[in-house]
């Protein structure tokens, strides 16, 4: 059995998070085990009474290979944090959400995000500015994250879509509740063109109380928030004060002091949040004038050990797949799937007669010494 499907069923408790179950992680060793543990020792580990009467009563009334068979058939991936596709920068966040749905596909380049972010009503001024920055993001290989509400979200999504870049939506209800409706044409066309995301299970509705807290996974999941309109309650407000405790940057459009939607914007750069004058200043004060190239070379890097040991035996010279098995203490079969892999990379090239060579000089990024 997929040991993912514990962590599923411990996040459909309400009242255990990633607090309480790393809580659970350090007492157990695994959450299999947990999960069919008594309830004293589930008390043992730290839950509160109420929780673990909670749990035990649901453990009987649930069958988790049924509800894992149901999302399955939806379409839906789960995502654990000690998976190694889990959000590289959500996962460096203060208590990262232990599950994560999926609906649509994370890729590598994702990891150079900026979340996009602002008022359901939006000016004219809110508009285009939000369409200009997520055109200008998405055309730069800027991935935007945003949370496919009304007005400044739904702009974001759409123009970096159009301008074709990759979004993210992060959901305040499951990935199969599309909310607001309208937006569920929109939201096929994100699953197309990057991913619904949600850390609540599938079939929860959009509560107004799960909305503030996934504020934090879109602050989290980007280098950078930049608040477009915001007023002095607004949402928004909230996914920046999240972005300045994860130690991410902070930009807001400045606007008229007579506009109630700029109060907020306003207020955040006389708090010292960087004033976006220029679509450039985001890349340029994150530093990501290259990202093309960026993810380029990122792609040629070694992505494991092996693919970094197998550099370590290569050099300019061609080798025969055997010396190289030899050198690298590799069994041959191994190396013959990983030079193929690497191959297909253009990390190496094949001469023929099993004869492989470096097509570049690419320092490897991960220990070559025997695990």
């Amino acid at each position: 059995m997929d040991h993912r499907i514990y962590w599923m069923g411990f996040n459909l408790v309400k009242g255990i998070g990633a607090v309480r179950m790393q809580a659970l992680l350090d007492y157990f060793g695994n959450l299999e085990i947990a999960w069919n543990a008594p309830g004293d020792a589930l008390a043992s580990a730290g839950l509160p009474p109420k929780i673990v009467e909670t749990f035990l009563k649901m453990r009987k009334s649930v069958d988790l290979n049924e509800i894992w068979s149901r999302i399955e058939e939806q379409g839906i991936q789960v995502l654990i944090r000690e998976d190694e596709a889990y959000p590289r920068h959500l996962r460096e966040i203060d208590q990262p959400p232990p599950v994560l749905y999926m609906r649509g596909e994370l890729l590598p380049e994702d990891d150079f995000a900026v979340a996009v972010v602002g008022t359901r009503r939006v000016t004219p001024y809110g508009r285009q500015v939000a369409a200009e920055l997520a055109a200008y993001l998405g055309a730069n290989g800027i991935t935007v994250v945003s949370g496919l509400a009304r007005g400044v979200d739904a702009i974001a999504h759409d123009a970096a879509m159009k301008a074709g870049g990759r979004t993210l939506a992060v959901l305040g209800s499951g990935v199969d509740r599309i909310y607001p409706p309208e937006h569920e044409r929109l939201a096929g066309q994100i699953i197309s063109r990057g991913a619904l995301v949600s850390d609540y299970a599938p079939g929860t509705p959009p509560d107004s109380t799960n909305f503030p807290p996934r504020n934090r996974i879109i602050s989290g999941l980007a280098m950078a928030t930049v608040v477009i309109e915001a007023g002095e309650t607004s949402g928004a407000l909230i996914t920046a004060t999240f972005a300045v405790e994860q130690g991410r940057e902070v930009f807001a459009v400045p606007g008229s002091i007579l506009a109630p939607q700029s109060k907020g914007t306003n207020r955040l750069i006389q708090l010292g949040a960087h004033p976006l004058l220029e679509m450039q200043d985001v890349l340029e004060i994150l530093k990501l004038q290259q990202v093309q190239e960026q993810v380029s070379a990122r792609r040629s890097l070694p992505a494991d050990g092996i693919e970094a040991r197998l550099l370590g035996v290569l050099g300019g010279e061609a080798q025969h797949i055997d010396e190289i098995s030899i050198k690298s203490g590799l069994p041959i079969d191994q190396v013959s799937a990983t030079l193929a892999i690497m191959e297909l990379k253009g990390m190496i090239r094949q001469l023929g007669g099993m004869n492989y060579v470096t097509i570049r000089e690419i320092r490897p990024q991960y220990s070559t010494d025997h695990k």
